[in-house]
């Protein structure tokens, strides 16, 4: 491994981003809100589409970004995108409506995600993507997996935290709960999981 920084700036660089979603990435900006990487959200849009993912669930809409990258996987895939933020997801509706995205495949809910992902149909999901604050994701696991159903994924942005998590002398209350995060799936016999370098970090969990 001669250059491993050189690498991973490769790969990052290697995903070719559609129009749509860099228009999406510029009011983003514009918002203050920080978006995914293209390498991951080609990622998403992988694991979406080879898991053939027909109903998913999004934490943390943001300007769409991260949306658009996972309904890019198919043409009849939905997408339930979730945001506390009013003002983001009035920016993300317009930019899902610029890309095309008719209103039959989105369903878009204002409000915290446990009380709105605590109503919502339990093994219906195949795939649930959360990109949020750390220390609030913990707390999320739980609700998050019981919506999937059995070969789903869910898949948690900065799964490395700004290169923070993999240091055992940093123990900042957001970098612990990233680790915790981590822990929770680490060994278990009802998920696979691994991470992924792409961004800030991506944990992949499969519900066996």
């Amino acid at each position: 491994m001669i250059d491993k920084i050189s690498s991973w700036k490769f790969a990052e660089d290697y995903p070719l981003e559609p129009e749509h979603i860099r228009v999406a990435r510029r009011h983003a900006d514009e918002l203050g809100v920080e978006s995914i990487t293209p390498a991951t959200g080609s990622q998403l849009a992988l694991l979406a589409a080879v898991g053939k993912a027909k109903n998913m669930v999004e934490v943390g809409t943001g300007a769409g970004v991260s949306g658009l990258w996972l309904l890019s996987a198919s043409a009849d895939s939905i997408l339930t995108t979730i945001d506390s933020e009013p003002e983001y997801q009035n920016v993300a509706k317009e930019n899902f409506k610029l890309a095309g995205i008719p209103a039959s495949r989105l369903r878009t809910i204002t409000g915290k995600a446990a009380a709105v992902m605590g109503n919502m149909a339990e093994s219906a999901y195949d795939l649930v993507f959360i990109d949020i604050d750390a220390e609030d994701v913990e707390g999320l696991l739980p609700t998050a997996v019981s919506l999937l159903k059995p070969g789903g994924a869910l898949v948690i942005a900065h799964a490395l935290f700004r290169d923070r998590v993999p240091n055992p002398t940093l123990r900042d209350d957001e970098t612990v709960a990233v680790r915790n995060v981590l822990k929770a799936f680490d060994g278990s016999e009802d998920f696979l999981s691994t991470i992924s370098l792409a961004g800030d970090g991506l944990l992949f969990v499969v519900k066996r």
